[in-house]
């Protein structure tokens, strides 16, 4: 892999704290639906190569589109704040892309998405890219949040299962009594019976789930004791976000 200059083109917030950037996408530069890249700092000298210069993120937007967009939850690093800061303009490096989280291609056999919170990013560009294509795969998001407002792309979301007649979004909130929101969706944890109930249609599906440390590891662990095959089981995990 090598470096590549970008702008910043754009800044949106996507979810209370969460903020979309916007990249330019270099000529020739490709991936697959679910990758990551890295994103490093202008002028990040010593630091490049530490937790403080650079990051990777999974690239939110699709293979179709024409720019490059990275998503995250604004924590108090130096990294995020240094990114935050950033005026529209600014000149940054990407490095990638890479990552084996893809979506399978036996479009027979149905893919099951299961994201905690910010979780949700390679997902985004695996639905954006299906629905380009037309896939006719069946596809289903498992989606699980504290509250609505803290749900990014809850909205887009919304408007795919509208669109999109072989997707489907279940999703749940665990903290509705912090919320200012109103919610008529699933509430609680994903345990086996939701995930039961949420795919009892599905062909054949192969489980993705991405999204804290712990929270994957829960799910992984619950989806092979409920009776589903490891080897159907595909994961990533969220460091930092």
């Amino acid at each position: 892999m090598t470096t590549q200059t970008v702008h910043l083109l754009a800044k949106t917030e996507v979810a209370r704290g969460t903020i979309a950037f916007h990249l330019e996408k270099p000529a020739g530069f490709s991936f697959r639906a679910g990758q990551a890249m890295d994103v490093i700092l202008p002028n990040a000298g010593e630091a490049r190569n530490t937790g403080d210069g650079r990051h990777a993120f999974s690239i939110v937007s699709a293979p179709h589109e024409t720019e490059l967009v990275v998503t995250t939850r604004m924590r108090d690093s130096t990294f995020k704040k240094a990114l935050g800061s950033l005026p529209i303009g600014a000149v940054l490096e990407i490095d990638g892309p890479f990552g084996s989280l893809t979506l399978h291609k036996k479009v027979e056999r149905a893919g099951v998405l299961i994201a905690g919170g910010i979780g949700i990013t390679p997902f985004i560009s695996m639905l954006r890219d299906a629905a380009h294509r037309q896939s006719p795969q069946p596809l289903a998001l498992l989606y699980s949040n504290r509250r609505p407002e803290d749900t990014a792309f809850l909205a887009e979301l919304r408007q795919m299962e509208k669109t999109n007649p072989h997707f489907r979004l279940v999703a749940t909130m665990t903290d509705m009594a912090q919320s200012s929101q109103s919610w008529s969706g699933e509430t609680g944890i994903i345990d086996a019976d939701y995930v039961k109930r949420a795919t009892a249609t599905l062909p054949a599906p192969i489980f993705y789930l991405c999204g804290p440390p712990g929270m994957v590891e829960a799910m992984r662990t619950m989806l092979t004791e409920a009776g589903y095959d490891e080897d159907d089981v595909r994961s990533e995990e969220f460091y930092g976000y």
